[in-house]
């Protein structure tokens, strides 16, 4: 009798650990299925870039703002946004100077054409350089908020702020901190 019952629990314990393998064995073929097709997900989302990108865009009033990057990627969930690296950009007034722009990355919105530039951000008009690590653009809103790390030069004036604002339409320039207490470093070039 208890051979019999040594045997049975023998038995069950080979059939459990049989069970056992098989049963991980199965989920292992699973995983790896799973990770073969979020491999194939990625190949899908990165065959969106988009190599020498340029995109022109013109107001009513004859403005011309000219976007350019070396490579662009379709935001995959939101269609609209395309990220962009090595980007520049001109802004073309019809009655006034020409302001260059320029960035390691970008984020364009195909629909309004606003922009958003980052990392070591640069902006050129007449003798003026402002640089920071963001800025804002938005055509809507006729605004450039360049901000983190901002200084403006020419050949009279240096100024570190934490945020400049442009408004392109009437070239007013607002240069602020974000906190009270602190003031805007200006210097006087001579």
């Amino acid at each position: 009798m208890k051979k019999k019952f040594a045997l049975r629990i023998f038995v069950s314990t080979i059939i459990f650990f049989f069970l056992l393998f098989f049963f991980l064995k199965s989920n292992n073929k699973d995983t790896s299925i799973k990770k073969k097709e979020k491999l194939k997900e990625e190949k899908i989302y990165n065959s969106n870039i988009i190599k020498d990108v340029n995109y022109v865009a013109k107001d009513s009033k004859g403005n011309i703002y000219n976007l350019m990057a070396s490579e662009g990627i379709v935001d995959q969930k939101e269609n609209d946004y395309i990220f962009l690296t090595n980007v520049k950009g001109t802004i073309n007034f019809k009655d006034y100077n020409l302001i260059e722009i320029s960035s390691n990355f970008g984020k364009y919105n195909i629909n309004n054409f606003d922009t958003i530039f980052s990392k070591n951000v640069m902006i050129n008009y007449l003798n003026n350089t402002i640089k920071g690590e963001y800025l804002d653009f938005s055509w809507d809103k006729n605004l450039m908020t360049i901000s983190k790390n901002v200084t403006f030069e020419n050949d009279k004036t240096s100024l570190k702020a934490d945020v400049i604002e442009v408004d392109i339409r009437t070239q007013n320039i607002k240069i602020f901190m974000y906190e009270e207490n602190k003031k805007v470093n200006i210097k006087t070039l001579n």
